[in-house]
């Protein structure tokens, strides 16, 4: 266990370079049970996750290996195993990204109902429902899913009830080797299922509509590995804008792509955060404290509510009073604002709104991550206090960033990291 060591920062200069998106990677590795042989991904970042992933993969029967700095070569037997060990399951919420692949392949899964962060309940159901009704008989016992059917999935026509992003990962591997035409209507939208259905397509698989709410899946007999590389990951790009809107500076931001979060770009911009777009990537330039605004997060195109643990801390410094709403994951998804509260933020909650009155400066304070962005959001805070902040439970944020405190460290940031108790 290590904690995290922040003390007031400076502006911040220089720049850093986005790793691959870690709701991403996660699927893309799913996605190489879909077909034997070796598959190649680049860019997939050295995160936690990511490596409780390839574990599972290598429960199922899978090789995998890194071949590169990011780079995992995934081998990729013609037997699989169709059950997940719990232990590695219950770690990490992508690991309901299995489901998917293993009917695609196996005709079977047993899978213990999937981890990661805990702030309030995520059902499955739009996954289950889904591949029932593509001919799975889906059975629930306890904290474990089984899922089989007699022979190949049949396609159909698919209504999400919410536009669920892993819910439409899920179905999407799930269709790719399914017989006939599979529709999947009001279909996320991210920038991630792009992603996947390119990689699917490099596979074989006959997929058109990714990336608009009406998905259309010819299912094909069979797919072969393919080499792809996995899009930046637009959480960690939205970390350092705030970090810059927070203390100011002048840092490009390689390989941020301000056309997968458009909806963001222009709400920062709003705050008086001046954000420039080039091939390589964003320049965010921060000369004076931020105006406050209200946020709402919303399904993809919206406000993603991982950015917003970032947005509450930013506004927690910001001239003015903003109101920031959570319309997703109603349960938990404010539980760090207590630990801001520690460090002398004004915010106040009620239901699934948080008013935040921003203060001039925050106070140092021991603090601890309650869940991944909330662990970045406490790191950035520190950054804008008064002496020392300690922020424990380091093993959150690495299970999405790959060395965050060295990144903010080479912009001039004083941000360290240490075992717990040093």
């Amino acid at each position: 266990m290590d904690r995290i060591v922040v003390r007031a920062s400076e502006p911040l200069q220089g720049e850093v370079r986005v790793a691959g998106a870690k709701n991403s990677a996660l699927k893309l590795m799913a996605a190489c049970l879909l077909a034997p042989g070796t598959h190649v991904l680049d860019n997939v970042p050295g995160i936690a996750d990511a490596v409780t992933m390839g574990q599972l993969l290598e429960a199922l029967g899978a090789s995998v290996q890194r071949t590169g700095p990011r780079q995992l070569t995934i081998e990729v037997p013609e037997e699989l195993n169709h059950e997940a060990p719990s232990d590695l399951a219950e770690r990490i919420r992508a690991s309901v990204v299995l489901l998917g692949p293993l009917m695609g392949r196996r005709g079977r899964f047993r899978i213990a109902l999937p981890g990661g962060d805990d702030f309030g309940g995520r059902p499955i159901n739009y996954h289950l429902d889904g591949l029932a009704a593509m001919g799975a008989k889906v059975t629930q016992a306890g904290d474990w899913v089984e899922g089989a059917s007699a022979g190949r999935l049949q396609g159909t026509q698919l209504t999400l009830e919410f536009a669920s992003h892993t819910a439409t990962d899920n179905l999407l591997m799930a269709a790719v080797l399914a017989e006939g035409e599979t529709v999947i209507e009001n279909a996320a939208r991210e920038p991630e299922v792009v992603d996947l259905a390119a990689f699917l397509g490099a596979m074989g698989a006959r997929i058109s509509g990714a990336g608009t709410s009406r998905i259309v899946v010819e299912g094909v007999a069979a797919l072969h590995p393919a080499h792809h590389e996995v899009v930046p990951d637009r959480v960690e790009a939205a970390t350092y804008l705030a970090a810059v809107g927070m203390v100011g500076g002048d840092v490009r931001v390689l390989g941020g792509r301000a056309q997968d979060m458009r909806m963001l770009v222009e709400k920062l911009k709003s705050t008086g955060l001046q954000i420039e777009e080039s091939p390589e990537g964003l320049r965010v330039v921060s000369e004076k404290r931020l105006r406050a605004v209200d946020v709402a997060t919303l399904p993809y195109p919206g406000v993603a509510t991982d950015y917003k643990p970032m947005i509450v801390s930013m506004l927690s410094v910001a001239e003015g009073v903003g109101i920031v709403t959570e319309n997703l994951f109603l349960g938990g998804r404010f539980r760090y604002v207590d630990e801001l509260r520690r460090m002398g933020a004004d915010i106040w909650t009620e239901g699934h709104h948080a008013v935040i009155r921003g203060v001039p400066r925050l106070s140092g304070a021991h603090v601890v991550a309650t869940d991944l962005r909330a662990g970045a959001a406490l790191v950035l805070a520190g950054m804008v206090a008064e002496g020392e902040t300690v922020v424990s439970g380091a093993q959150h944020i690495d299970r999405g960033y790959e060395d965050l405190p060295t990144k903010l460290a080479s912009l001039g940031a004083p941000v360290s990291r240490e075992p717990e108790g040093h």
